[in-house]
């Protein structure tokens, strides 16, 4: 894909997500790598409903800002994803509500922040890692994402929001609105008797889909 075809492709898919509710007023951060080994980042203080694709932050295959407004402050985030798993092609960070609102519930698995409710959440983003409560900016995030060592595809920081690596833009997007909608599904049945997937039934979608699942 051509950068300007990327750039397109990113405040597309960000407008999306914000007018569906997903990410509100300037929070959320996107990033995604160039042809030649860059990044293209929402610039800091931005909406993800009126991202301009000339304005985006451009940094080289050296991590040096080329062109574009100055990055967001979540950056070390960001790179810690792509500098751990060599697959991530782009990453997506969401203050969306379900997902924060379920990461502040005490009895959460902080190994595997999602219940196994339907097959796609496993499918699009195995264990999810309940991160705890950083400062917006903390380059702790980073060195919490890189002491993972590449084995998460997905994180959810404490009271903050996910952050998501998938192979590109659309991946890393459909990836994080199935963790907000599983955490939807989790909220809206908390304190019922449910049916969740059996031990059984997650072991043979990890085996059948080759998902990332044991540490």
């Amino acid at each position: 894909m051509s950068d300007s075809a990327l750039r397109e492709q990113i405040c597309l898919l960000a407008k999306s997500l914000f007018d569906r509710g997903l990410t509100h007023g300037s929070t959320g951060n996107i990033s995604a790598r160039t042809s030649d080994g860059g990044l293209l980042v929402s610039p800091t203080g931005t909406s993800f409903g009126r991202l301009d694709p000339a304005r985006l932050s451009h940094f080289d295959a050296t991590g040096a800002l080329i062109d574009g407004d100055p990055p967001t402050k979540e950056m070390p985030l960001h790179k810690a994803f792509y500098d751990t798993r060599s697959t991530a092609g782009a990453v997506v960070h969401l203050h969306s509500c379900h997902s924060v609102a379920l990461s502040m519930m005490e009895d959460v698995d902080a190994d595997n922040f999602l219940p196994p409710l339907t097959p796609y959440g496993i499918m699009k983003l195995g264990r999810v890692k309940l991160l705890p409560f950083f400062l917006p900016g903390d380059p702790e995030m980073g060195a919490a994402v890189r002491g993972l060592a590449g084995k998460r595809s997905a994180v959810m920081l404490a009271n903050h929001g996910p952050v998501v690596a998938g192979k590109d833009v659309e991946a890393a997007c459909n990836a994080v609105e199935e963790l907000e909608d599983t955490a939807r599904l989790a909220m809206m049945t908390r304190g019922h008797a449910i049916r969740a997937l059996s031990d059984d039934q997650v072991a043979t979608l990890v085996k059948t889909f080759d998902i990332e699942w044991d540490d």
